[in-house]
């Protein structure tokens, strides 16, 4: 039997651009899932973690939500991340689906780098 989330995501899907804008949002979903995931490893509450960073247990629930209006600052993602006993990497990863222009010199494109 077919449970009731898949066939909303199944009817959802259907609609014009709804599989895009969800697709676009997989890397902060997946961020969030890390997130969430290391506190729960850590077996801390919202609270617990809010007093080891000083601040409040809705700092941490914003902090934790998919709201793109309460984007953290990466001294606040390490905090957070410290006060699990875990630190933060941040990497550029290429992305396969994307073309880019290839840059030459010291960055500028080609066509700009000669001009002068």
């Amino acid at each position: 039997m077919t449970s009731k989330l898949a066939q909303f995501k199944a009817r959802a899907f259907a609609r014009p651009g709804v599989k895009k804008a969800y697709d676009d949002l997989g890397d902060e979903f997946a961020f969030l899932d890390e997130v969430l995931k290391a506190r729960a490893e850590a077996g801390l509450t919202q609270g617990e973690v809010a007093a080891r960073v000083g601040t409040t247990q809705s700092a941490i629930a914003r902090l934790e939500s998919a709201q793109p209006k309460h984007s953290p600052s990466i001294a606040t993602l390490q905090r957070y991340a410290k006060a699990l006993g875990y630190k933060v990497e941040i990497r550029f990863v290429k992305d396969a689906r994307r073309r880019t222009k290839h840059l030459t010199g010291r960055g500028a494109p080609a066509a700009v780098r000669g001009s002068a």
